[in-house]
């Protein structure tokens, strides 16, 4: 689980955008350049709303196989409990381990009106959603493959275990965040100092990008600014 950040610092993070703690994160030497977040096997499916910050509550479903008995599987609830168990704002990972990920949707309008009063600000998963008016009139950000109208024989199969998202991995507990771009992890020995190390970047950008529009641009100067950089 890592650790808890103050409510202030999630406001600061929620204010960036993935690419800048991107950046942030690759100033750090913490980890590899090419690691730590989705590729473009899912997206953000409300690509409008804004970035969602919070900490990973995972699980793993299937959906193509009908139950031994009966015609549907019954929904864990003992999930929702596990889900509490992790602190507040929460962002809910699931895997679809199928041979067809994405034939049947997990979350829809029920299942994501029942997350945003656990605390849930997004679900993020390698399968599919659906009832997408209802779920964006919820509040719930998805990150998904793609959609599907039917849940199929979707069940769970597991909670509370490391999963692949995209590329990611994920543990319970780990800080996520996601916008228009996708989704990833933000290593806790560095989250603190992310807000302040994205600002200076930022600064840094926009004199390049002013320069760019000056009337005295030139190639020589513009090679000299971003050579400071380094």
């Amino acid at each position: 689980m890592s650790e808890v950040l103050s409510p202030a610092l999630i406001d600061q993070l929620r204010r960036l955008d993935s690419c800048a703690v991107c950046n942030a994160i690759e100033t750090c030497g913490v980890r590899l350049r090419n690691e730590g977040f989705t590729d473009a096997r899912i997206r953000s499916i409300f690509p409008e709303m804004p970035p969602v910050v919070g900490y990973a509550v995972t699980a793993t479903i299937r959906c193509s196989t009908p139950p031994a008995v009966g015609h549907v599987y019954a929904d864990r609830t003992d999930w929702w409990s596990d889900i509490l168990q992790t602190p507040a704002p929460r962002v809910v990972v699931v895997q679809d381990v199928d041979d067809r990920p994405g034939l049947g949707a997990f979350v829809g309008e029920v299942h994501a009106s029942i997350l945003r009063t656990l605390g849930c600000v997004a679900y993020v998963t390698n399968g599919a959603v659906r009832d997408l008016p209802a779920v964006r009139d919820v509040g719930l950000q998805l990150f998904a493959a793609g959609t599907s109208p039917s849940h199929a024989f979707v069940h769970m199969v597991s909670f509370g275990e490391p999963v692949d998202i995209a590329g990611l991995s994920i543990a319970p507990g780990d800080l996520l965040f996601g916008d228009a771009h996708g989704v990833l992890s933000i290593p806790p020995a560095v989250a603190s100092a992310v807000p302040s190390i994205a600002a200076a970047m930022r600064e840094q950008e926009r004199g390049v990008i002013e320069y760019c529009r000056s009337r005295d641009f030139s190639l020589e100067r513009l090679r000299s600014m971003v050579n400071d950089w380094d």
